[in-house]
């Protein structure tokens, strides 16, 4: 493969893990968020402060980048068990909005100027930017998140996250911590995107507060959304239709963005269940597919006089 679609592939991978963490939060437990990008810079700037300030390498940055966010979502998760829906989704904008202010103006984060010079890994005396080792890199991460999603859905855990997503007060009334789960969700959802901000800072070796702004957090909504929200396979497809596609529609040049939106609203109109939602048609079509491929042949009957 070529240099830029193996940056591609890479930055597809980031963002597919990005979709997957915020779908636990959203899919699974049903609260909405508008802040994820902030999750997302948190877990770049701790591993970049790690490596910048002092001195630590690769896989230190990466737990502790891990760490931090995942304390600091859970501290910031608190708001969600005063506040449901609606307010919810404004103080997780909030949220973002606080973060990157802080990225901007504190001189600790590098202010507007950002953190540069994060130096790229080093494996067995190997230091590498990108490339297929990078990659690789990449995609485990994918998969171990992939793993913890798979995992909560079959849990207990996941169980009362549904119970928590479909009716809150009944779930309350049948003895499940609505609160507790809710501080859970938060907790690993921004953890999952620590590691995510972590490998993305790495990669580009240099971090800006612009980078994590609200606008990217619509956009990876978006693609849990676009994809099937709370199944394991929608976010996955949606964040690898909607982050290659401007890649690959640059052709067009500026119409491509103008493409990619009206593609989510003829999605929202026809299909609001995602691309390969539970309920969606495009899911429906597949299972009837494959249910027909995987049928054994039947055996005719014959009559004998």
């Amino acid at each position: 493969m070529s240099g830029y679609v193996i940056s591609v592939a890479i930055f597809v991978g980031i963002w597919v893990t990005l979709a997957l963490s915020l779908n636990i939060l959203t899919g699974y437990a049903g609260q909405v968020s508008l802040g994820h990008a902030a999750f997302f810079g948190i877990g770049a700037y701790a591993s970049a402060v790690m490596a910048v300030r002092y001195g630590q390498p690769f896989w230190v940055d990466f737990i502790a980048a891990i760490i931090i966010t995942g304390v600091v979502g859970t501290i910031l998760g608190l708001p969600s068990l005063r506040v449901r829906h609606d307010f919810l989704v404004l103080a997780t904008m909030g949220i973002n909005f606080v973060v990157v202010a802080l990225f901007k103006y504190v001189d600790f984060f590098g202010g507007a100027m950002g953190l540069v010079n994060i130096p790229a890994p080093s494996f067995f005396g190997a230091t590498f930017r990108g490339g297929t080792p990078y990659l690789i890199l990449v995609w485990l991460y994918v998969l171990f998140v992939w793993a913890v999603s798979w995992y909560i859905s079959k849990s207990w855990v996941g169980l009362a996250f549904n119970a928590i997503r479909l009716d809150e007060d009944a779930a309350a009334a049948v003895g499940i911590g609505a609160a507790r789960f809710k501080i859970y969700a938060f907790g690993i959802s921004a953890a999952l995107a620590g590691g995510a901000g972590s490998l993305y800072a790495h990669f580009i070796g240099s971090v800006f507060p612009d980078t994590f702004v609200f606008v990217e957090s619509i956009a990876i909504l978006s693609m849990v959304v676009f994809g099937g929200m709370g199944t394991l396979r929608g976010p996955i497809v949606g964040a690898i239709i909607l982050k290659a596609a401007p890649e690959f529609l640059r052709f067009v040049q500026d119409y491509r963005f103008t493409i990619y939106g009206a593609l989510l609203v003829l999605m929202m109109l026809f299909q609001p269940m995602g691309l390969l939602g539970d309920d969606s048609w495009l899911w429906q079509q597949l299972k009837r597919w494959f249910g027909r491929k995987s049928a054994p042949p039947k055996v005719s009957e014959e009559v004998t006089p």
